[in-house]
C-alpha cells in the first residue's frame, strides 16, 4: 500500500523541483526578452532579514517601527534611480511592472477617461488591455496606429487618433520594442491637447539607463514606469520616474503631480513593497552605473547578429531593412516553420527558451496561435556571450525549427555550449566569489 506524503515529504519535493529547474536552465540557452539574471550581491540581500520586514509609506514617514536602516537603503536606491535616469523623481516601491502602471492610472485618471496607446497586436503590453489595468481603472483605450513594415508607430496616424480623442494620458511604449517609441514626433501633438506623456520602459529600462536607447526625458515624457529585470538586470521589481517637462521641479503644479504619483503606489496599488527586492534593485542600479553602458552597447549588438545569422539560415526576421531591431528584442516569423506555438515548444525541448508571440498580422482572437516568436539577447550577453556565440545559437535553432533534427539531441549540445557560459558579468564580484549560475540557489 502505497503511503501518502507527509508535509516534509511535499517541501523536500518542491526543493527538488527547484533544484532540477535550475540545473535545466544552466544547461540551456534562456531568450525570454522579460527575464535576466540578478547578480550574487543582489541575490545576497533578497534573502536577508529584509526579506521578513514590513514597512508602509515613505522613507521616515511609516506606520511601522524598525524601519532605519530600510529607510537608509530606500533613500539611497531612490538617489541610484534619479542620478541613472536624470530625473527628479523616483519611487522604487512598485512591485512589478504592472503595478507600476496601475499606479499611474490611479494617480492620473478617472474612469471613463480616455487614454492613447498602441496596439496589443502591436506589441503593447497587457496592461493596457481592456482585461488588464487599464480595464480595471475603468478607462477607454484608444489605439495608436502601426506601422508593421517599420515595426514602429505610424507617427501621422497617431497623430490624428491623438487630435480627435483628446486623450487624458498618452502611453507610448511595448512588449515587443523593436525601435525607439517616436516620442520625439509625438509629444508636440500631446502638448497640443493637454495631455501628459507616459512611457512604459519596461523592457528597454537598461539600454536607457546604459544610453543607448532613447532618452524618454529629454523627448518630452512626464512619466516613465518599469519593471527591473529586463534589459536592467535587477530582481523582478518596478519603478515610478518623473520629470517636469517644463524642468521646473518647483512649481506647484509639479509637486501636486508627484504627490499623486506617490500616492498612486501607496495606498493606491501596494501596501509592503518587498524590501528584499527594493535593497536588491538598488545593487543593480549602482552596477548599472558602472557597467550599464559597456552592457546595453553588447546586447543590442548580441540581438542585431542574432538577427543577422538568423536570416542567413532562412528564418523571416522582421524589419531586415533596419538592421532587425535597435533593442534586445527580436521579433521572428516562424509559420512557415510551423508557427509561434510549436517552434517555441521544439526549442523548448531542445533547452533553448523562448515564447510564442503575435506579430502585427496577426487574429487578435487567436493570441495561442501566433505566427512568431520573440528573442531576447539581454540574459545571454548577461553570461558572457557575444556576436560570435549569435551564429551558434543561431545554428542550434535552425537544426530544430527548419532541419528538423530531433530536440533532445540538440539539447544535449546546446548543454555541452553552454557550460563555457555560466558565469555572471556586467557586476561587482569582488568578495562575492559565488557569481557562477549554477551556485546562486
Amino acid at each position: 500500500m502505497t503511503q501518502s506524503p507527509t508535509p516534509r515529504d511535499h517541501a523536500a519535493w518542491i526543493r527538488q523541483q527547484v533544484q532540477t529547474h535550475t540545473q535545466w536552465f544552466n544547461d540551456s540557452l534562456p531568450m525570454i526578452a522579460s527575464e535576466n539574471l540578478v547578480s550574487p550581491l543582489a541575490r545576497e540581500l533578497m534573502i536577508s532579514d529584509f526579506a521578513d520586514r514590513y514597512a508602509e509609506g515613505l522613507p521616515r514617514k511609516r506606520y511601522y517601527m524598525g524601519n532605519t536602516y530600510v529607510d537608509n537603503v530606500e533613500e539611497r536606491v531612490m538617489e541610484l534611480a534619479r542620478g541613472l535616469y536624470g530625473c527628479t523623481h523616483a519611487d522604487v516601491r512598485p512591485i512589478s511592472g504592472t503595478v507600476a502602471n496601475m499606479a499611474v492610472l490611479k494617480a492620473m485618471t478617472e474612469p471613463g477617461d480616455v487614454i492613447t496607446a498602441p496596439a496589443l497586436a502591436a506589441g503593447a503590453h497587457i496592461s493596457t488591455a481592456k482585461f488588464g489595468a487599464v480595464g480595471l481603472r475603468g478607462v477607454t483605450k484608444k489605439d495608436l496606429p502601426f506601422d508593421p513594415h517599420e515595426m514602429n508607430l505610424d507617427v501621422d496616424g497617431a497623430a490624428k487618433v491623438i487630435r480627435k480623442e483628446q486623450p487624458k494620458l498618452c502611453l507610448f511604449g511595448r512588449s515587443v520594442f523593436l525601435f525607439p517609441a517616436p516620442l520625439k514626433e509625438l509629444t508636440p501633438v500631446a502638448a497640443e491637447v493637454g495631455a501628459p506623456v507616459w512611457y512604459d520602459g519596461a523592457h528597454v529600462m537598461g539600454l536607457i539607463g546604459g544610453k543607448q536607447f532613447q532618452d524618454p526625458f529629454r523627448e518630452g515624457a512626464w512619466m516613465m514606469t518599469g519593471s527591473t529585470h529586463k534589459t536592467l538586470p535587477g530582481p523582478q521589481h518596478a519603478m515610478v520616474l518623473a520629470n517636469p517637462p517644463d524642468g521646473n521641479a518647483e512649481s506647484e503644479e509639479w509637486t501636486k503631480l508627484t504627490g499623486r504619483l506617490y500616492r498612486g503606489v501607496f495606498p493606491g496599488v501596494t501596501s509592503n513593497h518587498h524590501l528584499h527586492t527594493m535593497a536588491g534593485l538598488g545593487v543593480a542600479l549602482a552596477e548599472h552605473t558602472e557597467f550599464g553602458e559597456t552592457y546595453a552597447q553588447q546586447v543590442i549588438a548580441n540581438a542585431q547578429a542574432l538577427g543577422q545569422a538568423l536570416f542567413e539560415r532562412g528564418f523571416k526576421v522582421l524589419a531586415e531593412h533596419k538592421g532587425f531591431t535597435a533593442s534586445h528584442t527580436l521579433a521572428i516569423d516562424v509559420s512557415e516553420q510551423g508557427g509561434g506555438r510549436d517552434v517555441s515548444l521544439w526549442m523548448e525541448q531542445a533547452n533553448m527558451i523562448s515564447n510564442m508571440n503575435m506579430l502585427p498580422h496577426d487574429d487578435p482572437r487567436k493570441p495561442m496561435n501566433p505566427s512568431g516568436i520573440r528573442l531576447g539577447s539581454q540574459e545571454l550577453t548577461r553570461l558572457g556571450m557575444k556576436e560570435d556565440q549569435m551564429q551558434d545559437v543561431a545554428q542550434f535553432i535552425k537544426r530544430v525549427a527548419i532541419d528538423r533534427e530531433d530536440p533532445k539531441k540538440v539539447a544535449r549540445d546546446v548543454a555541452v555550449f553552454k557550460k563555457d557560459f555560466n558565469t555572471i558579468h556586467y557586476c561587482f564580484t569582488e568578495g562575492y566569489p559565488g557569481y557562477q549560475f549554477h551556485e546562486l540557489v
